[in-house]
Parts: C-alpha cells; structure tokens; sequence
C-alpha cells in the first residue's frame, strides 16, 4: 500500500520558467515531462524514462490523486503543477483537482524546501546537501544537462536534444534525476527530528490554493500602457538629445561627461541622488535631470511582467513564495512583484486609468506632466476582479508596532492602540512632553515622532534615522542624537526588552539551559538555536555561537544566507532578534487571518493586507472583523483591519 512519494520530474517546455512562473511554462503546446524518478514509501528510486516509452505504473498515476497518499518534493509546487497538466493531457482517467479544477488538490503535498528554510537552511538543493554534508549530493552537471535537453535546442535542425543525440549524457541525466530524489529524502530523513508543524503546512496549503486561483489583470491597460511607455520614452529621449546634444543621453557615461562639461559633478544618477541634485543646479540642468528621472522610470517592467506572467484566462499565477524570508518565516513576492508596487496618488485614478486603456497618449501627455508618472500610479490598477465580481482590500493598522509594544508590555502604547490614537503624535507627545496634534498643535512635531517610530524601534540609532530620510525631511543632523535618547527615554519596556532578549539568548547558547521571554522561549538543540513564538511556530538559528565582534563586545553568530546570498557567519544582537521575532509574529497574525477568511476568495496579500475578490453583495465590515480578530494566543493583543472595495486594485 502507498503511503507517500518522494519524486522529482524533469521537464522541456520552450516557456521560459524563470520569467513566466511554472504555471505559463507547464500549459505551453510543447511540455512534457521526460523523467519521472520517485521513490514508494522511502523505499528504492526507480525513475522512469518516459521520452523513450516507459509508462508510470497505474496504482502511483493513482496516488497522485489520492489525499491520503503523502506526496514529497523539493520546490513540490513545481512537481504538482506539471504533473496536474501532463494528467490531465495524457491521462484524464487519473486526473481530479479541486476549485476550479485544473490542479491537484495541494493538502497531500509537502515541500522539502519548506521543511529546510524553516529550519534556517539555504534555498537550493544543491546548497543543502552541501550545509547538511550528504554523501550523496545533488549532481554538478544538472545545470548544463537541462539547457541541452529541456530547452529548445540551438542546433539548426531539430527543435529538442533527444537521447539518441547523446547517449551518454541522456543517461547521466538519468542519474541526475536520480540523484536529486536521494538528496529528497536525504532532506527528509536528516531534519524529520525537526519537523514543521501541523498547522504551518496547512498555511502552506492555503498558500498553493492562492498562487493556483491567481489574480486577474486587465490585459488592455497592460498592452496600451507597454506602447505608450514606449511613445514616451521615445519622445522624451528626443527632447534630451536637442538639449544636451548627445548621441545617447540614455548613457549614464554621456550624461555625466555633459553635466561635468556644465560645471555639475556627479557621481551616480540614481534616482535619489538625481532628485537631490535637481534642488541645487540651474534650471537647464533641471529639465536635463528631471527628463533623465522620467526615461529611468521601470514602471514599465511591471506590466512587461504581467505580460510575461498572464495565462489564456487572464490571470496571473504564482506570485507569492512561501517563506520566502528565512528570518521570519513572511511571504516574498515573485515575477510580478506585489510587495513592492508603486503608490498611486492621482486624485482622476479612473480617468487616468481610462485614457491609458484607449490608448491615447496625446491626452495624457497634455492633461498630466509625467506620462511615466501615470504609467507607474496605474500599476496597481491593472489588477481586476472578475465580472460580477469586485475586491475587498483589508489591512491591518500599525500591525507591527501593536505587537512590538504587546511583546515589551509598552503600556502607553497599548492605551493608544486602544483609544484609536495616532500612534506617531501620541510618540512625539510623550519624546517632547507637548500636546501634539495631526492638524492642530505641535502638528510640525508628528513627523519626529514618525519617524522616530519608523526607524528606531529595533535598536536604531542616528544612522537608521538617517537612513530612513530624516534630513532629507528637514531634521537638522545636530538634532538626530537627541531624538534617539528621547525616543528611547519614552520608550523605557521596549529598550529593555531587547537586552532581556540578547541575554535570554546568550544563556541559551552559553549553558544549553531553556530561557523565556515574556511568552518567547528560547532553546538549542542539536547545534540550532530555536526561537519558539506564542504560535507555535520556530524561528532556526543554525550552529550559534558567541564570539568577539569588532568592537570588542561578546556577540551571537550564527550561520545563514547573507545579503551576498552566500552561505556564512552573520552576527546578531538583541535589538535585531526582536526585530525577527516582532515581525515574524505579524506573519503569523496575518496567517491566522486568511484563515479565518479562507471562505473568501483570497488572490493576493501584500505585506498586512488581503486583496479578496467576492461577490458583490459582499460585507466589507464582516471582512474586517474577521480580518482584526485577535488570535488565541496573543491574548490582550489588540488588533484592528480597516478596509475598502474597489473595481481595480488601488491604495486608498
């Protein structure tokens, strides 16, 4: 009897996977899959050749469908994708899905690559196996094995690299495909001490369903928006030319060679360092600059993007990586990018929105001063419900701070949170010992406060106050010191909290003894550090150690994917362990949330937010109530979700 499958498929399609998500690439005329290497209840690794007429026996096609058969593999949203289309093209009798029924159901799947980075491991199964020092390790040759037989071929007359075209590497491919399986349950068997909870894979789960169901896009504004952002760039390229004189004023050499000439010396055109240099040159130099920002715009390569990534029904799929952060366990955003989508500001959204679909670039250019303005305001725009349909977009106020102030018992912060105060005047209030209000008194000091809140709240001192643009806001440098020691005077739980932290940690690392913060618990085992937070959930640390930094000062470290993403030593300290846990917790608050509105139409998330698409008799209260219920176990953490309905995505 099958109790679970570990397998792993090698595929062709002439869709480009990395640009097109795996969802683009499976429905293609031209995939298939060439092997399927599986093993049967941990047991042997057959791989069947299915290119040269090997069939997969009956009862594992069976299994495949089979929500009491456990099905395993690395990346596994890859396998049940492939294996949903390839079912229903050459084996319908076998096939049966859910929802809107063109994929297998994901509640009997598990991913290995999940079961590694929630244990603090690299993405990548090769890395893996290196990090967990297998025997048997994912082979070398793969990559080039799969740009001969997986992709068109480059070879003038045949359209794929087939076996008989190289029998040799066909049959280290075999191998491959075999090897990666091994490394599966390799993974499998050496982290099964730490397993992912119960409840994370059913988030795991809701998460495929939400990547299959996907997001509609209007696919006339994203053609129109492509020709005329095409038109503008055109144009706007033409009229730097006759001022400048050059050749290529696209050419970040030329341009700055043209500004040195005019006595502007410059050392980078970067966005923010263009806009702080257009406040101080003469006025030509000012159109120069300010032609230069709008051609720079990349507004565009987000609708090329959903160009790119949009199947035959208009919807885009694939979109959101479960936990894509390792730290924290939150969700990153692929392709399309959702979690970094430019702000509209526009108060004529819709008759923006409208030209843009009609195509009419005269129009804007005359009625609006930045085409590549509008263009980028309408991204968000170009996600629709679907007819009949309309969304409801909730998010949750000032999430992280909440949890912050709950974790530190902030009373203070608390009382605003629940008298419906604004956080960033009640903050300047209590750093400058004044009445401090948005629209009224002392209304110049709120900004302080904002940014003070934005910026320090995780041992931030003046280089983080700089960093978030405070004297690009008019914060005079002398005052930024000052406003550390105010913010932290006022804010006397939190500062503690994260030394109460960095010592519960260090006692854990040091003597291998338990500690608690607060309802944080802190433990090692084995060589990890594991952080366990009021759900349930671990944060991993891997082979914690305390050793010297470069100020002389005892520090953990800890081994993990920096920001090279290079597998290697990154140093840690309290401040930044909350800062992990805090957010970590605002994952698992927003997870509780699509829960509990797992009766809706979930299509996208963005940071605190839930973008549904419903019906139009749809209550936006009763969404917002669901969304701002406080989970079980953050008792006296109070939450709130406020929210709006819309015929397109737009930020209100």
């Amino acid at each position: 009897m099958i109790q679970n499958l570990s397998i792993d498929l090698e595929t062709r399609s002439s869709v480009d996977i990395v640009k097109s998500s795996v969802y683009r690439y499976a429905e293609s005329d031209d995939f298939d899959i060439l092997l399927f290497g599986v093993s049967v209840n941990h047991g042997p690794i057959t791989v069947y050749d299915l290119l040269q007429g090997d069939t997969v026996p009956a009862e594992i096609l069976k299994a495949l469908t089979d929500d009491t058969v456990e099905k395993w593999a690395y990346n596994s949203s890859f396998e049940r994708i492939c294996l949903s289309v390839w079912l229903r093209r050459k084996h319908p009798e076998f096939f049966s899905s859910y929802g809107d029924g063109l994929y297998l159901d994901p509640s009997a799947w598990k991913c290995s690559l999940v079961l590694g980075i929630y244990n603090g491991l690299p993405l990548g199964l090769e890395k893996v196996g290196a990090v967990l020092g297998f025997e048997e390790q994912k082979l070398k040759e793969g990559k080039e094995l799969i740009r001969f037989f997986c992709t068109p071929s480059r070879t003038s007359g045949r359209a794929w690299n087939l076996p008989e075209h190289a029998p040799e590497k066909w049959d280290l491919f075999k191998r491959y495909n075999e090897r990666d399986v091994q490394v599966e349950l390799q993974i499998q068997e050496r982290l099964s001490k730490y397993p992912v909870p119960d409840f994370v894979w059913e988030e795991y789960h809701q998460d495929q369903m939400i990547n299959d169901r996907g997001i509609r896009i209007d696919r006339e504004l994203v053609k129109e928006a492509i020709r005329i952002d095409a038109i503008t760039k055109a144009d706007l390229t033409e009229k730097l030319k006759r001022l400048t004189g050059l050749d290529n004023p696209n050419s970040v050499v030329q341009l700055k060679q043209y500004l040195a000439d005019h006595g502007v010396e410059v050392d980078s055109l970067g966005k923010k360092e263009a806009m702080e240099l257009i406040k101080t040159v003469p006025d030509d130099m000012k159109e120069v600059l300010s032609l230069r920002l709008q051609i720079a715009k990349s507004s565009v390569k987000k609708y090329q993007a959903m160009e790119t990534t949009v199947g035959n029904d208009d919807r885009c799929r694939g979109l959101f990586q479960f936990y894509g952060a390792s730290r924290t366990g939150r969700w990153a955003g692929r392709l399309i990018q959702l979690q970094n989508l430019p702000q509209n500001h526009l108060e004529d959204l819709e008759q923006a929105r409208e030209l843009v679909r009609q195509g009419d670039y005269e129009m804007l250019n005359l009625l609006y001063p930045s085409v590549p303005g509008v263009l980028s305001e309408l991204i968000r725009t170009a996600f629709v419900p679907k007819p009949g349909y309309k969304f409801i977009v909730s998010d949750f106020s000032a999430v992280e701070a909440r949890a912050l102030s709950y974790l530190a018992g902030e009373q203070w912060r608390m009382d605003v949170f629940h008298n419906g105060q604004d956080i960033y005047c009640q903050s300047a209030a209590r750093m400058f010992h004044c009445v401090v209000e948005k629209h009224g008194q002392n209304s110049h000091l709120r900004q302080r406060g904002k940014i003070a809140e934005l910026a320090l709240g995780y041992g931030g001192s003046v280089g983080a106050l700089t960093a978030m643009g405070a004297v690009t806001m008019g914060i005079p440098e002398e005052e930024l010191k000052p406003l550390v020691d105010m913010w932290r005077k006022a804010n006397p739980n939190i500062v503690r909290y994260w030394w109460d932290v960095d010592t519960a940690a260090k006692t854990v690392i040091r003597k291998q003894i338990p500690q608690s913060v607060g309802n944080v618990r802190f433990e090692t085992q084995c060589g990890m550090l594991f952080v366990t937070l009021p759900s349930g959930r671990k944060l991993a640390y891997v082979k914690p150690r305390l050793e010297e930094n470069q100020y002389g000062s005892e520090s953990i470290t800890y081994m993990g994917t920096d920001q090279q993403k290079r597998w290697s030593r990154i140093e840690t300290y309290g401040p930044k362990l909350v800062e992990n846990i805090t957010q970590a917790i605002c994952r698992d608050i927003l997870a509780y949330a699509m829960k509990s509105l797992r009766e809706y139409r979930i299509v996208a998330h963005v940071h605190d937010e839930v973008i549904l698409e419903v019906p139009m008799e749809t209550s936006l209260d009763s969404v917002c109530e669901l969304m701002g219920r406080t989970p079980p176990w953050v008792p006296g953490l109070e939450l709130r979700a406020d929210g709006y309905q819309c015929g397109f995505y737009q930020k209100q």
